[in-house]
């Protein structure tokens, strides 16, 4: 492992929380401040880092083999997808 592994995973499981909580409507401190916008796009630059750095490393044959970071990735995108939907089913007022 060397820094750049590091910062490989590291900006891929930040980008959940940071963009989950700005779907969500959840305050946290990002780089660009608080408030659900900034959130959701430092969440969405984690993710251009962590694919760029590791498509720059290791190239998309090994993105295809390494199934940790596969299955790392594919857990962030569904969460990209789904979190909006997630937040209105369990967010309804009750009747």
């Amino acid at each position: 492992m060397n820094i750049i592994d590091f910062i490989i995973g590291f900006t891929l499981m930040n980008a959940m929380p940071h963009y989950v909580l700005g779907i969500w409507k959840r305050r946290m401190l990002s780089a660009f401040g608080f408030g659900n916008t900034q959130n959701i796009l430092y969440g969405l630059l984690n993710f251009f880092i962590s694919i760029g750095l590791y498509l720059y490393q290791y190239g998309i044959d090994h993105l295809l083999s390494n199934g940790i970071y596969l299955g790392a990735l594919t857990m962030l995108i569904i969460y990209f997808i789904t979190s909006k939907m997630l937040f209105n089913v369990f967010n309804k007022k009750p009747n």
